[in-house]
C-alpha cells in the first residue's frame, strides 16, 4: 500500500516529476511528461502490481531526508545498527529524461536491496525485459522503453529485476533509469556525478534571483522551487498538481486529475512569479494563456493540457483500486468542458497585471480579447459551474459574476493607460475604442450593481454563494482582492466575519459547507481546500488583525511535510495531507500570502488595484512602459 501522502518528496526537470517515499520507493512516475501515462503507479495501487522502484537498506532502518539547500536534489539518510547510507536522487534539468539514484556509504557497511518494477499505462502493461549488448537493463511495451543503468549486479525474481549489494564508507554505487521510445535509439549514457553538480548548481543559481523578506524566506523560497517543478519548460504551462486521483476525502469518489493547467490560477501565479523576482517564468505563463484561449470565444476552457491541448476526456482506470481505496481513479478532467464564467475575469486580469510590468502583447493577442469581450457581454447573465467546478446544475455564483466584473473592469482600466501612454508617444486611438470602452462601462456597472443586490443577503449580512442561497462560499474572500468592493467595506468586513464563524473546521476554512445539502453534486465531506484559509488570512492582514494572520500563516506552514510541501487539502480530523500532491495553488496562495504580510502592497492589494505594483522588490517593468503593448483585453 502507499504511503501517506505527507511522506512523499518530489524530484523534477521541468518535463515530469517522481513521488520518492521516505521508504526509498519511487510511487509515482509519468513518462516523458507530466501527463503522460504512468510506468511507477504504486501511489494508486500496489507495488508489486502496479509498478515503483525502491533502494533501501535491506534491513531496519531509521530514515531522515532533505533537499539540498535551495535545489530540488533530494537526500534520504539510512541509519542501520551497522552503519549508514546517504541516498541521492534527482532527475536532470537539461539532459534528456533521467532518473539518477545514487548510494552513497557514510559509516560501517550497509547491505542495500533495489527492487525495480517496470508497469507502462498506469500499471496495466507488463514490460518485456532484456539485456543490451552493454549489458544494460531494457524495458519495453509498445512504444515505452526504460533502460537502467548501474554496476550493480541484478537478477529476475519473478516480474521484478532485484540488486542486492553492500556499500561501505566512502564507496557509491549509482543506477541511472533513462526513458526513450521503443523505435528509437537507447537514450545515451549520462556521468551522474557530473550531472549531479551540473543539477545543484542549476536550481542555486535560480534561486538567487529570489526576493524574499519575509520572515519565513526558507519556506518561500521552496514553495518557489515546487512551483519551477510543475512548469512545463517547452511550454510554460504549469501543472496543479504532477498526481492524479489522490483523494479530497479517504475512501471518497472526489478523485480528479489535476495534471493540467487551470486558468483560474492565472492571476495569482503570475503575481507570485513576478513578486518573488521571476519575471522570465511569468512571461512564459503569460504566453502560454494567450496561446491557449486563441480560437473561437465560445470554446474557452477553464482547463488546458501542458501545451494547450483542449481535448481532455476523462476515463476511469477500473484495474487501480485507488489511493487507500478511495475509487475511480480518473485521468482526463470532464471540467475542461464546463461553463465557467470567471475564466474570463481571471484571463483578462492576468494579461492586465503582466501589461502593468510591461510585457509585450501582440496585436493579434488584442483582437482575440476584444472577440472574447464581445463573447462575456452576450453571456455574463447565464449561469456556470463556477470556481469549484461543480457537477450538481449551474447557478448564478457570485463569484462568478464577481469575475465577469473583473474582465471589463481590467479592459477598462488597460484601454485608459494605453491612451495615456498614447498621449506620451503621440500615438492615435484607433477608431471605435471609445465607444466600446464606454459600453463595457454600462456593463461593468450594471454587473456591480446585480452582485450588490441579489448576492448580499442583509439578514446573514454577508455575500452568498449564488444568488438566492444561504450557503457560504470561501471565494467569497477575493472580492476585496479583486477591486470589487474596497477590505473595509462593511459588506466585505461581514462577509469575512461570516466565514470565519461558519466554513472555520478545526482551524481551516472550508470550500463550503459539504456535510449538508451540497450544490456539487456529489457525497458530502472532503478536507479544508488549503488556499481557502491563506485567502482568509490576506483578509485579516487587509483589515489589520495582523496577530490573527500571524498565528493563521503559522499553522498553515505547520501543515507542510517535512521538505516544505503541501496537498491541495488538509484533514483535520485525520490530521493529514489529503488531494493531490504538491498542490501549485497551494503552494501559490502560500507564497502570496507571505508577500502580502511583508510587504506594505503586496499581491492581493495589487490585484485590487490599491497602488502601482512596482513600488517594491521584486516587481520591476521588464521594459520602458512608453514601448509597452497591451494584453490581450
Amino acid at each position: 500500500m502507499a504511503l501517506l501522502i505527507e511522506d512523499y518528496a518530489l524530484v523534477g526537470d521541468g518535463r515530469s516529476a517522481a513521488l520518492i517515499g521516505r521508504d526509498g520507493s519511487v510511487d509515482w512516475l509519468c513518462w516523458p511528461r507530466f501527463d503522460a501515462s504512468a510506468c511507477f503507479a504504486a501511489l494508486l495501487g500496489t507495488r508489486a502490481d502496479h509498478g515503483h522502484w525502491r533502494i533501501a537498506p535491506s534491513g531496519d532502518a531509521t530514515s531522515t531526508r532533505r533537499y539540498r539547500d535551495n535545489t530540488l536534489v533530494l537526500e534520504t539518510t539510512h541509519e542501520t545498527a551497522e552503519g549508514a547510507v546517504r541516498v541521492i536522487d534527482y532527475m536532470p534539468v537539461e539532459d534528456g529524461t533521467h532518473l539518477v539514484r545514487l548510494v552513497e556509504g557514510l559509516r560501517g557497511r550497509v547491505a542495500m536491496r533495489m527492487d525495480l518494477v517496470v508497469r507502462f499505462d498506469y500499471g496495466s502493461a507488463i514490460p518485456w525485459v532484456s539485456r543490451s549488448e552493454n549489458d544494460d537493463l531494457r524495458a519495453i511495451a509498445g512504444p515505452n522503453k526504460l533502460v537502467l543503468r548501474t554496476r550493480a549486479p541484478l537478477k529476475g525474481v519473478g516480474q521484478t529485476t532485484v540488486s542486492e549489494f553492500t556499500v561501505e564508507a566512502g564507496q557509491s554505487v549509482a543506477f541511472v533509469l533513462s526513458y526513450g521510445l521503443s523505435h528509437e535509439e537507447d537514450p545515451a549514457p549520462i556521468e551522474p556525478r557530473k550531472m549531479l553538480a551540473s543539477a545543484t548548481t542549476w536550481w542555486r543559481s535560480w534561486c538567487q534571483r529570489c526576493h524574499g523578506g519575509t520572515p519565513w524566506d526558507a519556506v518561500l523560497t521552496r514553495s518557489l522551487l515546487t512551483l519551477k517543478a510543475l512548469i512545463y519548460r517547452p511550454t510554460g504551462g504549469i501543472v496543479a498538481a504532477p498526481t492524479t486521483s489522490l483523494p479530497e476525502e479517504i475512501g471518497g469518489v472526489r478523485n480528479w486529475d489535476y495534471r493540467f493547467c487551470w486558468l483560474r490560477d492565472s492571476t495569482f501565479t503570475l503575481l507570485a512569479l513576478m513578486d518573488a523576482g521571476y519575471i522570465d517564468e511569468a512571461r512564459a505563463w503569460r504566453d502560454w494563456l494567450t496561446r491557449a484561449v486563441a480560437g473561437s470565444p465560445e470554446q474557452a476552457h477553464i482547463l488546458y493540457g501542458i501545451a494547450g491541448e483542449r481535448l481532455l476526456p476523462e476515463i476511469e482506470l477500473d484495474w487501480l483500486p485507488g489511493y487507500e481505496g478511495s475509487r475511480p481513479v480518473r485521468v482526463g478532467n470532464a471540467a475542461a468542458q464546463q461553463f465557467q464564467l470567471d475564466v474570463y475575469g481571471e484571463l483578462f486580469d492576468a494579461l492586465f497585471q503582466a501589461h502593468q510590468r510591461g510585457m509585450l502583447a501582440d496585436e493579434s493577442g488584442v483582437r482575440v480579447g476584444r472577440a472574447l469581450l464581445d463573447h462575456l457581454e452576450r453571456v455574463w447573465r447565464e449561469p456556470d459551474e463556477g470556481i469549484w467546478e461543480v457537477r450538481g446544475g449551474r447557478k448564478h455564483f457570485v463569484h462568478s459574476k464577481v469575475m465577469a466584473w473583473v474582465a471589463f473592469d481590467r479592459a477598462i482600466r488597460f484601454y485608459e493607460d494605453q491612451v495615456s501612454r498614447r498621449g506620451q508617444a503621440a500615438d492615435e486611438p484607433k477608431a471605435g475604442d471609445g465607444e466600446a470602452v464606454q459600453r463595457w462601462r454600462g456593463v461593468r456597472d450594471l454587473i456591480h450593481r446585480e452582485v450588490c443586490e441579489k448576492g448580499f443577503d442583509p439578514e446573514l449580512n454577508s455575500f452568498v454563494q449564488y444568488y438566492g442561497a444561504k450557503d457560504l462560499d470561501a471565494s467569497l474572500l477575493l472580492i476585496a482582492h479583486m477591486g470589487f468592493l474596497p477590505q473595509d467595506d462593511p459588506r466585505v468586513v461581514g462577509t469575512v466575519e461570516a466565514i470565519g464563524r461558519d466554513l472555520m473546521h478545526e482551524g481551516f476554512i472550508l470550500r463550503y459547507d459539504t456535510h449538508g445539502q451540497t450544490t456539487d453534486g456529489l457525497p458530502a465531506g472532503e478536507g479544508a481546500f488549503l488556499p481557502c484559509s491563506f485567502w482568509y488570512a490576506d483578509n485579516l492582514i487587509g483589515l489589520g488583525r495582523r496577530d490573527e494572520a500571524r498565528a493563521l500563516i503559522e499553522r498553515l506552514l505547520g501543515l507542510c511535510n517535512d521538505v516544505g510541501l503541501l496537498a491541495e487539502e488538509y484533514d483535520p480530523v485525520r490530521k493529514r495531507q489529503v488531494g493531490n500532491f504538491p498542490q501549485a495553488f497551494s503552494h501559490v496562495a502560500l507564497v502570496n500570502t507571505l508577500l502580502n504580510f511583508s510587504r506594505t502592497i503586496g499581491p492581493a492589494k495589487e490585484r485590487g488595484g490599491d497602488s502601482d505594483p512596482s513600488g517594491h522588490p521584486g516587481v520591476q517593468p521588464v521594459m520602458p512602459p512608453q514601448a509597452a503593448q497591451g494584453p490581450a483585453s
